[in-house]
């Protein structure tokens, strides 16, 4: 898939743990470990946005993209 989730990193610069951020966000642990391990299709924007007003960060900082040439198409 092009897109991963780089959570991770950003909870390693913060210093929090993903238990401390999925309590204040509002989301289960299991909600937030399925985020975090990309096994996920979609992410609310209100989800995306509590995300980041607890981290401190941009959408960027959590998602990155890395196109697959093989995915593309001619349109």
């Amino acid at each position: 898939m092009p897109m991963q989730v780089t959570l991770d990193k950003v909870l390693a610069r913060r210093g929090v743990t993903g238990k401390e951020v999925a309590r204040e966000v509002g989301l289960s642990e299991t909600q937030l470990s399925l985020f975090r391990s990309g096994k996920v299709r979609g992410i609310r924007f209100s989800t995306l946005a509590r995300l980041c007003l607890v981290l401190e960060c941009q959408p960027g900082e959590l998602l990155a993209y890395s196109p697959d040439p093989g995915d593309l198409t001619e349109v």
